[in-house]
């Protein structure tokens, strides 16, 4: 047996006991399995995998107090109260703690865990391209704990994403060839040591492995603050925005190379939220954020990665362009 085959079967074995199934104690919950004529709607489009609620979506244990991770649209926002299940078939009572929607993560307790296994997080800043991964989930809902092989084939990925329930912006993603099916999303991808890098969040529809997952980097994080504080603390300033590169500052017009530039996605949307922080310090649709705190906004610092700085109600200096002139403009980000 090749001495790759042991290591993926050895950090497999690892991880098993980590993996949990996940569906709402009510037996009311809706059907969410999407529709032939939705899924043709979603042709060529990067997919938010989805399957019945009550058949059950994926998570992972990260904490052995209980705290188990899954992808928001995994659980059912009108219900807090899940039957969490593991490999060896044990079912335990959840309740859902906290949720962090700008990265699509949610985070549950189990109700007296006695002994169960944490899955070790590895460091996904670390990742490298051509690395073997491997994907666990409950595919379909029916399948407990397939797994599925591959490669990193990407990194640092922005996607939009959506299925027939939601629509959201991921970013900073793992790439990886390996199939994230139905049912996959909210389980780990692992490395061979058997560390999770991710969470397996999105694939592209009609296309040959394709998959995202979000960074355990971003988790990691999350968790330090849920740990700390009781639920997950995030900056808000208000904008809808797309960062400039050679090519959305095409589709936008804009003047300059890089920066957030302030755009609805959808004449339906503001781009700057009423109420919010940004409303009140007067940025306008149209500004582009070239500078926060004097650091370069760009691809890779984004506006968002300034925004997950901050855990605490604090002032920012934004440097703004508008209409070809730059003006600072002081904002109190609020915690959300």
């Amino acid at each position: 047996m090749l001495t790759e085959e042991r290591r993926a079967m050895a950090a497999i074995a690892r991880a098993l006991p980590a993996v949990v199934s996940i569906s709402p104690q009510s037996k009311n919950a809706p059907d969410k399995k999407i529709s032939a004529r939705a899924a043709s709607l979603l042709s060529g489009a990067v997919r938010v995998p989805q399957t019945r609620q009550t058949e059950g979506g994926s998570g992972f244990i990260v904490d052995r107090t209980g705290i188990v991770v899954t992808n928001i649209h995994v659980i059912d926002p009108g219900e807090r109260e899940y039957t969490i299940t593991t490999n060896d078939r044990t079912s335990y009572r959840a309740t859902v703690i906290s949720t962090d929607a700008i990265h699509d993560i949610a985070f549950l307790r189990i109700e007296n865990p006695g002994k169960i296994t944490a899955l070790p997080s590895g460091d996904s800043s670390k990742l490298k391209l051509g690395q073997s991964v491997l994907a666990i989930g409950n595919v379909l809902g029916l399948f407990q704990n397939t797994v599925s092989s591959g490669i990193v084939s990407g990194l640092l990925r922005n996607v939009n994403a959506r299925n027939e329930m939601i629509q959201e912006e991921l970013r900073g993603l793992i790439q990886t060839d390996a199939a994230i099916n139905p049912g996959n999303s909210g389980g780990p991808l692992i490395t061979l040591d058997g560390k999770a890098i991710g969470i397996n969040s999105a694939s592209v529809a009609h296309a040959e492995n394709i998959g995202f997952a979000i960074p355990i980097n971003t988790i990691k994080k999350d968790l330090v603050t849920l740990k700390k504080y009781g639920a997950i603390a995030r900056a808000f300033l208000g904008v809808r925005y797309v960062m400039l590169d050679d090519y959305t500052r095409q589709i936008v017009h804009a003047a300059r190379q890089t920066g957030a530039c302030v755009i609805s996605p959808t004449p339906h949307l503001k781009a700057v939220i009423p109420g919010s922080p940004a409303d009140k310090a007067g940025l306008r649709a149209g500004d582009v954020i070239c500078r926060a705190n004097d650091i370069p906004l760009t691809t890779e610092f984004t506006l968002q990665d300034f925004l997950d700085s901050f855990t605490k109600e604090t002032e920012v200096r934004l440097t703004v362009d508008r209409d070809g002139r730059e003006k600072t403009i002081a904002v109190l980000l609020t915690i959300v």
